[in-house]
């Protein structure tokens, strides 16, 4: 069974050409409506969608806790999520499985970088996400390959990245899309990409303020880059505090010793990023170690 999952929230404008467009590629088109207060589950199911409501809005994470969720209940074969609002061309849809076929893929992704369409990109966008892009890349490390779009929402799983990101997803934000490829690159799922086209000419798609989302993100990832590489987190910026604060000691001994001269400001400053530097150098072995005894007894 191939499924096209949307999450929607008030999307009545544009959902039904969305939902058309997908069906003729999927078995199943799944809409979960986050709390709309307009039309859109009329129409959804008017047109043979399935429909799942939530009560309240839980936000795009709480969505895709309910697609995946749902996916795994009917033992989905392959689950493509995309957007509800018209951004994401359904028509885009045979990339994806033609790449399952071709090419040996768990998770992927449509990237907006692999085709003329980064050039409609608007350039605030496409700076926070490449900001993001990095982030989640280092977080990931070596174990996930370099994706030029990880913030993209259209992809596709496969049964075996179903069955292994459906227990770990928790967070309601935005974020959740970064925090998926972070556990799928735990789990070493194969993730692979495919040139979409999406369009930023369409009114209110988003009910939430890209930079906010870009922050928001980024505050995750970073959060996440802390509990899983602390010593990159915590023991480099300790070791730059050490170093600069034993440079400092020295030229405040320079100047006493050579023109009598204390600088007690500096001085002070000197033994406070040392001790500092050092508690957070020490904070990454620490944790370090705590992370790969972990690792060992998974």
């Amino acid at each position: 069974m191939i499924i096209a999952a949307m999450p929607a929230y008030n999307e009545e404008q544009c959902i039904a050409q969305t939902i058309l467009g997908a069906k003729k590629y999927v078995d199943t088109v799944l809409i979960v409506d986050d709390g709309s207060s307009d039309a859109t589950v009329e129409i959804a199911k008017a047109l043979g969608a399935m429909v799942i409501q939530h009560k309240t809005n839980k936000g795009y994470g709480g969505a895709l806790q309910t697609i995946f969720r749902t996916a795994e209940e009917l033992n989905a074969d392959i689950l493509i999520i995309l957007d509800a609002d018209g951004q994401h061309n359904p028509d885009d849809i045979p990339k994806f499985l033609n790449a399952f076929k071709s090419r040996e893929c768990d998770l992927i992704i449509g990237s907006r970088f692999l085709n003329e369409a980064k050039d409609s990109i608007p350039g605030y966008r496409k700076v926070g996400m490449k900001v993001l892009d990095t982030a989640t890349n280092f977080a990931a490390s070596s174990t996930l390959p370099n994706v030029s779009d990880s913030q993209s929402g259209f992809r596709a799983y496969n049964k075996k990245a179903i069955k292994t990101i459906s227990p770990t997803l928790s967070g309601n934000g935005m974020s959740a899309g970064s925090e998926i490829l972070l556990h799928a690159s735990e789990a070493t799922l194969q993730i692979c990409e495919v040139p979409i086209h999406v369009r930023y000419d369409l009114e209110e798609t988003s009910s939430e303020n890209p930079v906010k989302h870009g922050m928001m993100v980024l505050y995750n990832i970073i959060g996440y880059i802390s509990l899983k590489r602390p010593l990159w987190f915590f023991g480099l910026p300790g070791t730059i505090l050490t170093i600069g604060g034993f440079a400092v000691g020295i030229y405040v001994l320079s100047e006493l010793h050579n023109y009598g001269i204390f600088h007690y400001v500096m001085a002070i400053l000197c033994v406070l990023a040392m001790i500092f530097g050092m508690l957070l150098f020490t904070s990454g072995l620490i944790l370090n170690s705590i992370v790969k005894l972990i690792q060992m007894n998974k």
